[in-house]
């Protein structure tokens, strides 16, 4: 089975473990439950929410994130566990230990994937994208140059219309959008503890405040699926945030990507690209797994 995203967006409920379950309860009674194995992350916007620490254990165990979000569907803070991968701590000091010259061709490369795809996303609704193609050629390391910020001008007033911009703390599309991305940051945040990295210690992304520095940097090649999913909802139900428009971008992580010569969901192609990092890290040597753009037609068809 696929990993599944879970939302908690009902007032009122408890979350608990039951025999390899979450069970999901409300005044006491259950209304749905879900195998603990197959969650990828669980995302927590309603008040009154409650849960049991043995369930809490069982998440953590299993890398799954647990994530409280505010109103406007940002997230506010991320419960991940102390454990990761079997050779964490040799990993670690491998990525803190990094040369410079390698995190700059690896943020890169990580930029040129996400322009990519803004392209082939592009592409998809029939805007132009050549402009964007140009732009990946003239990515330098580290991007010093900042083309992800170029090419991101470029591409929203084509992607979400002229008037758009993109406002984390604004509502409608820009709501919708956070929560897309939150389900996204959930996925890489897990598969990043999972290949025995630390979150806080990015690549590009360095808030002293942002714990999941290296989750931001690594989902950047995988927003245009999120944006392509908006544009879609916005279109043909409007940009209110509600079960329809959920359920969408949480199965945005089962879609599949091709990667390698192969086709894989989004959320292995996030678990490898994490782990060929780790294993760039203590080869001193970059060679990352990243993801390819999706035939147009199914980057057209996200979110119908």
């Amino acid at each position: 089975m696929l990993d599944q995203i879970i939302d908690i967006a009902t007032d009122g409920r408890h979350l608990s473990r039951d025999r390899g379950f979450l069970k999901v309860s409300e005044n006491g009674a259950e209304i749905g439950r879900t195998p603990l194995d197959q969650i990828a992350g669980v995302i927590v916007h309603a008040h009154g929410t409650t849960w049991s620490s043995s369930l809490l254990v069982e998440l953590a165990e299993r890398g799954a994130p647990v994530v409280l979000c505010a109103a406007n569907h940002a997230p506010k803070s991320v419960l991940m566990p102390l454990e990761g991968h079997h050779i964490q701590g040799a990993r670690m000091r491998a990525q803190w230990q990094a040369k410079p010259p390698l995190i700059k061709q690896a943020w890169k490369q990580v930029v040129a994937a996400k322009v990519r795809m803004q392209a082939a996303a592009l592409t998809a609704i029939g805007a132009p994208s050549a402009p964007l193609e140009m732009m990946i050629r003239k990515i330098t390391s580290g991007d010093t140059t900042n083309i992800e910020a170029q090419a991101a001008r470029y591409y929203w007033p084509r992607m979400m219309g002229p008037d758009f911009r993109r406002d984390s703390s604004a509502a409608q599309e820009n709501a919708m959008l956070n929560y897309g991305y939150t389900v996204l940051r959930a996925a890489t945040a897990r598969s990043v503890v999972a290949a025995g990295l630390h979150p806080t210690i990015g690549l590009f992304h360095s808030n002293r405040g942002n714990a999941f520095a290296l989750a931001d940097d690594l989902m950047e090649p995988f927003r245009p699926l999120v944006d392509c999913t908006v544009r879609a909802i916005v279109a043909s139900h409007g940009a209110t945030v509600d079960t329809k428009a959920k359920q969408a971008l949480a199965g945005l992580i089962a879609i599949d990507l091709p990667f390698g010569g192969n086709i894989t969901p989004v959320s292995v192609a996030l678990m490898k690209l994490a782990t060929s990092l780790g294993q760039s890290f203590e080869a001193q040597r970059l060679k990352l797994a990243l993801p390819e753009p999706p035939d147009p037609l199914e980057l057209a068809g996200l979110g119908k």
